[in-house]
């Protein structure tokens, strides 16, 4: 059987500092998103078990379908996160992608506010995301609660902001948004614009 595997970073861990430090980088790869892989492989493990026995209790495998979805959301949501960072990160996109954010979200500065506020304000832990969504092909902001409630079905992340209180909170303390301002210095918009030219087909 398939299994998932932790991706390599794409730079040094120190190498979005000062913004977020190495320390931080660091335990959150190594150790947050590894156990979300190891999460979702051992789940797959224990599902294919019960499938095996033909031991579908509801009770069960509820849990283990729910238990799936987070770890599985979570390996998902930092492989993004960690490809649409960037060192030499920041500024704003161009081309289709800018038009886009024009269309469907007011422009560049409305867009920002929005998801900047979208993720700042996430309840507990999650993410704020910018999406695709391919009903309405349109993009739109979700606040995703943990790894994966409340998102729309059938959307495409394409840039997605970590809320979790561990991908800040030993540099930036109980100050989410002072940690959501520094994100935009680092976005790789050359990463979010090929996500969403391959899920517009643009």
């Amino acid at each position: 059987m398939s299994t998932y595997a932790l991706p390599d970073m794409p730079y040094d861990y120190a190498a979005l500092e000062p913004a977020i430090t190495g320390e931080i980088l660091e335990l959150h790869h190594a150790k947050h998103h590894a156990a979300y892989v190891k999460g979702a492989n051992d789940t797959l493990e224990q599902i294919a078990e019960a499938r095996d026995k033909e031991q579908f209790a509801p009770a069960q495998l509820v849990g283990l379908e729910k238990t799936f979805a987070f770890n599985l959301s979570g390996h998902v949501l930092h492989s993004i996160f960690w490809q649409n960072l960037s060192p030499d990160g920041g500024d704003r996109p161009g081309g289709p992608l800018a038009d886009a954010i024009d269309e469907h979200l007011g422009g560049f500065e409305a867009f920002k506010r929005q998801l900047t506020v979208a993720t700042a304000a996430v309840q507990g832990s999650g993410w704020g995301v910018l999406a695709w969504e391919p009903l309405g092909r349109r993009l739109i902001v979700e606040q995703v609660y943990d790894h994966h409630g409340n998102v729309g079905q059938g959307s495409t992340p394409l840039l997605v902001f970590d809320a979790w209180e561990h991908a800040y909170y030993l540099q930036y303390r109980n100050v989410r948004p002072d940690y959501v301002v520094k994100l935009w210095d680092l976005v790789n918009w050359a990463d979010v614009t090929a996500r969403y030219t391959a899920a517009a087909g643009v």
